[in-house]
């Protein structure tokens, strides 16, 4: 039987880590997270990260494995995932991986594109007007210079707008061109499901979440952290609009709205993205399983 990777997407607040602990269960194997803010040890509520109780029903990997204060880039994941998806293969035919970080689950189903060397002070002349212009300044030039990159990248990542940025200064050529390298072998068949609803529906789950986060203790996780804010892993929604409350420059009533908000900004792009992709088979969240499983099935 051929090795099967069984990639599940769709945007946040969705139903991805149930769905993917379900077909786990079903096919005895164990799940690869592909939820780039969820690798952060010290990050707990504010990411989503599946409970103690989930966690212990279906084996996990790159959930809360580095800390906020390593360098961990999507080559790293790359290369890791796919190591641990070969050893998982040893023993299972098929295995799963989740999450809603588009560029993360690319680099594992088709491979990271070859960007050409710029001058290294671009990037840092970058930064140096991030720190005094802010991000709004970058975006603004990203958006001159590459309006597809714009509209389909984590804009609110300062380090995603930086390195789209110094691609196009350092090239001359737009960041989106050179999303075009051949995909790699993998020695593994990737079968594509995602989980969708009406906008509303999404907005409303974004929501609900939001405020169990808060309920929660996003505050508390938040105020440890906040020491921390200028580090590139807390440049992150849920974070970064709690980081300004304390700073004193918005009410808590306002830093939870811009939170709803700007999730709701990051699952329209997730959804931007994951449609370009025509080899995935979307469900609808309400989803049957049985009729999920039947699906997979068929394909394997």
């Amino acid at each position: 039987m051929t090795k099967i990777l069984i990639s599940i997407v769709g945007p946040t607040a969705i139903g991805k880590t149930a769905l993917s602990i379900k077909l786990a269960q079903h096919f005895r194997t164990e799940i690869i997270s592909a939820d780039s803010r969820q690798f952060f040890k010290e990050m707990s509520i504010g990411t989503a990260v599946p409970s103690k109780e989930e966690l212990q029903t279906a084996k996990h990997h790159f959930i809360q494995h580095i800390s906020i204060k390593d360098n961990y880039s999507v080559g790293d994941f790359e290369r890791d995932a796919v190591s641990k998806i070969a050893e998982i293969h040893k023993n299972n035919d098929i295995s799963i991986m989740v999450g809603g970080s588009g560029l993360y689950v690319k680099a594992v189903t088709m491979g990271l594109d070859n960007f050409p060397n710029v001058d290294e002070n671009i990037r840092l002349k970058l930064n140096q007007e991030l720190k005094v212009n802010g991000l709004q300044h970058l975006q603004e030039q990203l958006k001159t210079l590459d309006l597809k990159t714009y509209k389909t990248i984590a804009i609110d990542n300062p380090q995603r707008v930086v390195r789209a940025l110094e691609i196009c200064i350092g090239t001359g050529k737009p960041y989106s061109s050179f999303l075009t390298s051949p995909e790699k072998n993998r020695n593994f068949k990737i079968i594509s499901i995602g989980l969708d609803a009406e906008r509303s529906i999404i907005y409303n789950r974004i929501e609900k979440r939001v405020d169990i986060m808060v309920k929660d203790g996003l505050i508390e996780e938040a105020k440890e952290l906040f020491k921390y804010k200028d580090l590139n892993a807390l440049n992150t929604v849920g974070y970064k609009e709690l980081f300004k409350y304390f700073e004193g420059e918005c009410t808590l009533d306002l830093a939870i709205s811009e939170i709803k908000k700007n999730t709701r900004r990051f699952a329209k792009r997730q959804l931007t993205w994951f449609r370009k992709d025509k080899s995935i088979k979307w469900f609808d969240y309400t989803y049957d399983i049985n009729r999920i499983i039947s699906y997979l099935e068929e394909q394997l």
